[in-house]
């Protein structure tokens, strides 16, 4: 099968996910064909039967802003011309899907019926799409799409509900190299970040507003009260300052290691202890998934597809978003009692290994992509 996949190449979980399908498709013996504005980050090294095709951006002067949803229209129609795609994948609704039916309605004049999936992450959804501005657009993009997959339960009757759209949505939940992603942990590293034993507390995310990074300060700010601590802190973004000036004013300057945004998660996250992920919307919770893949109980909010993802008093806990004392005493409660920390780490590593590995989820988009393809 040749198959495009356009997605936003930077380090976001839709970014994320579609690279490793692509690769994993790859790995199967399907051509795939990358198209987008840069290089995925996650495409480190040569993998056969992978393609890249940037799409250019026109600089004329005439056009004060850039006309990105244009030129990926060009490149799009360009790819399933020459490379005679069987489908087109596009990660996020605005602008990939509307690109992605335009380049259809322009290449149905060469007798091409070339199938269109979109895949929808979240904030496409439950944010940029609502504006007023972009909704209707967000909901004929869907709506003319020939399949359409959503990451959870939740952003599925999200969708069917803030659009009022009829039509069937697969629920194909993210996924998880376990192999990669596994409990062995790091002594030299946690040596380092932790030279005196503290516990750590680990939190991902691309600070923005809705990730609710400072909450994880204030979090350790009630834990060290009664177990020495200390919280990693990785990824960067908008929230980042805020968040380096909290820790002075709490005096947990010491505690608080910003490292950035960093490649080899799996190593970072085998040295931590319990994974927090106060966000006050979550689509899913990659980053919660990659930390249980590696042992790691999750203390996190109720919001969105999180507690489809994290089992309340199973795999860690969830409170409502904000309540920054329930999700410290919840941090406690496992930090204290080694007994129960083992069976949740346990537990959390199961629930990734079992439910949502890539083996068993990369079928899943094939036999959707048969489906769609025989429509």
């Amino acid at each position: 099968m040749k198959i495009g996949i356009t997605c936003y190449p930077t380090y976001g979980g839709s970014g994320v996910v579609a690279t490793e399908l692509g690769k994993a498709l790859a790995e199967k013996g399907h051509k795939v064909h990358f198209i987008s504005y840069a290089f995925p980050h996650r495409l480190n090294q040569f993998i056969n039967n992978i393609f890249y095709h940037e799409v250019e951006i026109s600089k004329y002067p005439l056009f004060e802003h850039s006309l990105y949803s244009l030129s990926l229209t060009s490149k799009m129609l360009e790819v399933i011309e020459y490379e005679k795609l069987d489908l087109l994948h596009v990660h996020y609704a605005i602008p990939h899907a509307t690109s992605a039916y335009l380049a259809k309605q322009m290449i149905r004049k060469q007798n091409s019926d070339i199938k269109i999936i979109t895949t929808l992450h979240g904030t496409d959804i439950t944010l940029v799409g609502l504006e007023p501005s972009f909704l209707p657009l967000v909901k004929f993009s869907i709506e003319e799409s020939d399949g359409v997959t959503a990451v959870s339960r939740f952003l599925k009757e999200t969708t069917l509900t803030n659009y009022q759209i009829d039509k069937e949505i697969e629920v194909i939940h993210n996924f998880i190299d376990t192999s990669l992603y596994k409990n062995v942990k790091n002594k030299i590293m946690r040596d380092k970040l932790a030279p005196n034993g503290e516990k750590v507390l680990i939190h991902t995310s691309n600070f923005r507003v809705v990730k609710r990074v400072a909450d994880t300060i204030k979090i350790l700010d009630l834990v060290k009260k009664e177990v020495p601590t200390k919280l990693i802190l990785v990824g960067d973004g908008p929230d980042r300052s805020e968040c380096e000036r909290l820790s002075r004013e709490l005096n947990l300057q010491d505690d608080v290691i910003f490292l950035g945004k960093q490649d080899g998660l799996e190593e970072i996250l085998s040295c931590g202890d319990i994974f927090l992920m106060p966000s006050q919307s979550e689509s899913f919770g990659l980053a919660a998934l990659e930390a249980m893949s590696c042992g790691l109980p999750v203390v996190s909010s109720s919001v969105g597809g999180l507690p489809e993802l994290n089992m309340h008093n199973n795999t860690g806990f969830i409170a409502e978003f904000g309540d920054v004392e329930r999700m410290a005493k919840y941090t406690l409660t496992l930090l204290q009692n080694e007994k129960k920390y083992k069976i949740f780490a346990e537990n959390a590593r199961a629930r990734a290994v079992n439910n949502f590995d890539i083996k068993l989820i990369i079928p899943k988009y094939e036999e959707y992509y048969e489906k769609v393809l025989v429509k």
